[in-house]
């Protein structure tokens, strides 16, 4: 028997690792594929309310389509001109920035504390800061080269929306398997649609208080910091770090500590009470398999895998969690305050 479960072990690792190689070699598939789904999901509460309101099916789509590429295309305007301007000023923010920290380290010897500085920045190294940045604006912009693709994805999947339900309902009679699967479905769409606009509410808070502050490429950094948000804790600080960084060289040193601390208010009046509130705590992934779905999801679809891991992987946990033999792993998943509660 144990000999049984051993081969039954090897048997699904190996086919894990089969499907995860297929899904690697297929990234310029899955990429899209996924992009195209996730809008599809935040889209669909529109796309459902207008047809709630007697509107034919294809006025409906046509309404949630336009204002979509509108707004698509309004942003893509703003961060246009400041990805290529960013992009092409690197070398300069790169130096300002070694002349920054060795000012920083000079400020320090005057009240008798030697930094190590080239230690500092080798750990802390501009111009690998500035490169990652740039990467991922640029990667960001290509995720939409495939636009014409997506948005033909996003109109079926919305179409096949409104009969996804009914079709599952005709092929199978167990009432208890089309429970669990509507509320699959309702769980996912309420947690992207929700934390799409939490999201949003944070990119517009960072632009307003950038441009109060001062700061070059303000609207560039919000939507970084939407984009970003969708990663909990990690998502902030990364989205911080070249604000931060750009304010210290535009600005000096004030500057970079008050952007430093609207980040930090941000993250903790937003990301620990509000969110929370709104969303609530079950729904809470550990900050460990945050880090480790960060790397994982990276590591098999790039960048645009780190910006959609969360995502992912708070489907696979609402998937998880509504099967009694797989609840456990959603458990393990979470961050366990809904298992202190429950003592």
């Amino acid at each position: 028997m144990q000999e049984r479960n051993i081969g039954y072990f090897f048997i699904v690792f190996a086919s894990v690792v089969i499907v995860l190689a297929g899904i690697k070699s297929a990234a310029s598939i899955v990429v899209p594929f996924l992009l195209s789904l996730f809008i599809a999901i935040i889209l669909s509460p529109a796309y459902n309310y207008f047809n709630k309101k007697g509107i034919p099916n294809s006025l409906s789509l046509t309404i949630v389509i336009a204002l979509f590429m509108v707004f698509l295309a309004s942003v893509a305007k703003l961060i246009g001109t400041s990805v290529q301007d960013f992009s092409s000023n690197i070398g300069f923010y790169e130096q300002q920035l070694f002349g920054s920290f060795h000012k920083i380290s000079e400020f320090a010897v005057s009240f008798g504390v030697e930094l190590p500085e080239k230690e500092i920045t080798s750990i802390i190294n501009p111009k690998q800061i500035m490169q990652l940045t740039s990467g991922i604006v640029q990667s960001i912009s290509a995720m939409f080269t495939n636009g014409f693709v997506i948005l033909l994805s996003v109109i079926f999947m919305l179409l096949e929306s409104e009969h996804f339900t009914s079709k599952i309902a005709y092929a199978t009679t167990n009432n208890d398997v089309i429970k669990n699967i509507e509320e699959i479905i309702n769980k996912i769409k309420r947690y992207m649609v929700l934390k799409a606009l939490i999201s949003l509410f944070t990119g517009f808070v960072i632009w307003i208080s950038l441009v109060l502050v001062g700061t070059d490429y303000a609207f560039l950094w919000a939507v970084l910091a939407f984009l970003l948000n969708f990663i909990p804790n990690i998502g902030s600080i990364i989205a911080a770090v070249p604000a931060v960084l750009l304010t210290l060289v535009q600005m000096g040193s004030i500057s970079a500590l008050v952007v430093t601390a609207i980040y930090i208010g941000v993250n903790i009046l937003i990301g620990s009470v509000l969110e929370p509130k709104i969303m609530g705590r079950g729904l809470g992934l550990s900050t460990l398999v945050v880090f480790l779905s960060l790397l994982f999801w990276g590591w098999l679809l790039g960048i645009v895998g780190m910006l959609l891991s969360i995502p992912l992987t708070m489907m696979a946990k609402i998937v998880l969690d509504a099967n009694e033999n797989t609840r456990f792993i959603a458990v393990l998943l979470g961050t366990g305050e809904n298992i202190k509660e429950a003592k």
